[in-house]
């Protein structure tokens, strides 16, 4: 067989896997556009000023609000956000029929508590290694015990979620 023809039968094998990848990321712009047009509707009834980014991050879609004050989008510990998160996902599912994995952030709280939670995640693996006993750590949201789970997981232990929401909390293991 010449080499012309491995190649052609190559990218015919290879073509669907490209046409999937395409076609997700089509889905997760189309996800993103739904959720900004929401958003912007909200942030018009409500008279807030904010400005809408959206992006593909890793397998979903993730849109963000900056602006002036904004802490009323936010809440307490995230709450209001995470309310906000779900009423987007919820229009996402009107629009699309799909379920959404979309991650919403305003004003950069979800960024900066990230990078406290990973923070949490290593001192709890540093505890773990030097006293050789699990560590319990406070009660998180999914999106929380998620950012720790990655920290344990890259640190080379292991972790588990235990408990009921909205008491589920994360538990770091000796390896």
């Amino acid at each position: 067989m010449s080499d012309g023809m491995q190649n052609t039968e190559a990218a015919e094998k290879s073509a669907p896997a490209t046409n999937q990848a395409a076609d997700r990321l089509k889905a997760l712009e189309a996800e993103s556009d739904i959720a900004a047009d929401y958003l912007e509707e909200l942030l018009d009834i409500a008279d807030l000023d904010g400005d809408i980014d959206m992006d593909i991050d890793g397998d979903r879609a993730a849109v963000s609000i900056v602006g002036a004050d904004l802490s009323n989008l936010v809440g307490e510990n995230g709450k209001v956000l995470e309310a906000l998160q779900e009423l987007t996902r919820l229009a996402v599912y009107r629009e699309t029929g799909e379920r959404s994995r979309l991650m919403l952030d305003v004003s950069n709280y979800r960024a900066n508590r990230k990078a406290e939670l990973e923070e949490v995640g290593r001192k709890a693996v540093d505890e773990v290694k030097a006293s050789g006993a699990s560590v319990r750590l406070d009660p998180m949201t999914p999106f929380e015990r998620k950012v720790v789970h990655d920290v344990v997981a890259a640190a080379g232990l292991t972790s588990e979620s235990e408990g009921e929401e909205p008491r589920r909390r994360v538990v770091v293991q000796p390896a």
